[in-house]
């Protein structure tokens, strides 16, 4: 079973698009073919990857995808500079869980 990570990339408008893979440099790649990445990507070039973490299983990547994308700007920056930051997400999802 593959192991999914999230990932947030930086365009070149200066916004941020948070993204599962389960190979996040394949999927960085089709981010920017444009063909088959996401039509919010689609001319906001260069792409640049500012954070990956692997999660585990495809769920607990959705949660977290979706916690994160409703995150302020400011809280995602922190995410690929504070190393902390993505294990309290973690903690704070599993205790919801229980």
């Amino acid at each position: 079973m593959p192991s999914w990570s999230v990932y947030l990339l930086r365009c070149g408008d200066g916004s941020l698009y948070t993204g599962i893979a389960t190979d996040v440099s394949r999927r960085v790649a089709e981010h920017r073919e444009g063909e088959i990445g996401a039509k919010y990507l689609r001319g906001r070039g260069p792409l640049d990857l500012i954070f990956q973490q692997e999660i585990g299983d495809r769920s607990l990547a959705a949660k977290i995808e979706h916690r994160v994308k409703r995150f302020p700007k400011e809280y995602k920056e922190d995410l690929g500079r504070l190393p902390g930051r993505i294990e309290e997400l973690l903690q704070q999802i599993s205790l919801q869980s229980d």
